[in-house]
């Protein structure tokens, strides 16, 4: 019974989510295209709006700890499920993402992005996507901002293992900027598919930085290390046991 209680609590949660994205984007079209500082206001609006009502109406509650990089930087997060990406949105004051080339056609989502400079990418053809990042990365570099990549290129679910993937390391090699890796938990209690959403806490947390100038080699695997016992740990304490 309680399990059929939260699933239908979920469902609306998550109704109401997908119906809020198009009414803050209406609120923020006009002015949107004519300053980009009101694409990012409206993603964060977004973003908190989403963190507040999974709290209420799903137990779902959300914490952000570790120091909030507000220069340029490059942020390599652990990736479980759409969650991790709200809260990064909801307190990086100006955040970019590497994302997948099809998200450029999704409703309001799509546009916003490309609003924001978000560099779009085909997964599919890794060479190509990889000179497309590069590229698509550069010709923004007027704007500062936080640019934030998933190097594993894809969510993950909790106690799944996935390599990481070379992106990461060319981008942190050839602009030159620190790295702030960041871990989380979220995907614990907000899978990658499906409706059900699970009361508790939820952590993004940001890492000590990788300073600028490591080899390749060296960054990634201190990136990886990084970032996979501070999620680990957080899963742990979210009461997450591989296999359980």
């Amino acid at each position: 019974m309680r399990h059929a209680v939260q699933y239908l609590r979920s469902l609306v949660f998550v109704g109401q989510m997908y119906l809020a994205m198009p009414v803050i984007g209406l609120i923020y079209a006009l002015p949107t295209l004519f300053s980009r500082r009101f694409a990012f206001r409206a993603i964060h609006d977004y973003a908190r709006w989403v963190r507040w009502t999974a709290h209420w109406m799903v137990g779902l509650r959300s914490e952000v700890r570790g120091e909030v990089p507000v220069d340029e930087v490059l942020i390599a997060c652990k990736h479980q499920s759409f969650f991790d990406i709200l809260l990064l949105v909801s307190v990086v004051p100006r955040p970019r993402f590497i994302m997948k080339e099809s998200l450029k056609r999704a409703p309001v989502l799509g546009w916003y992005a490309m609003r924001i400079g978000c560099v779009p990418v085909d997964r599919g053809k890794r060479g190509q996507a990889i000179s497309a990042m590069v590229e698509g990365v550069a010709s923004g570099r007027h704007e500062p901002g936080q640019l934030i990549i998933y190097p594993q290129g894809t969510r993950v679910a909790p106690g799944v293992s996935r390599p990481y993937k070379v992106g990461a390391g060319v981008l942190y090699q050839q602009f030159n900027h620190d790295c702030v890796p960041a871990a989380t938990n979220v995907g614990v209690f907000w899978p990658r598919t499906g409706i059900y959403r699970k009361p508790g806490l939820a952590v993004v947390e940001f890492l000590p930085r990788i300073p600028a100038g490591k080899p390749i080699g060296a960054f990634m695997s201190e990136l990886e290390t990084a970032v996979e016992q501070a999620s680990n740990r957080l899963m742990d304490e979210a009461g997450f046991r591989p296999g359980g």
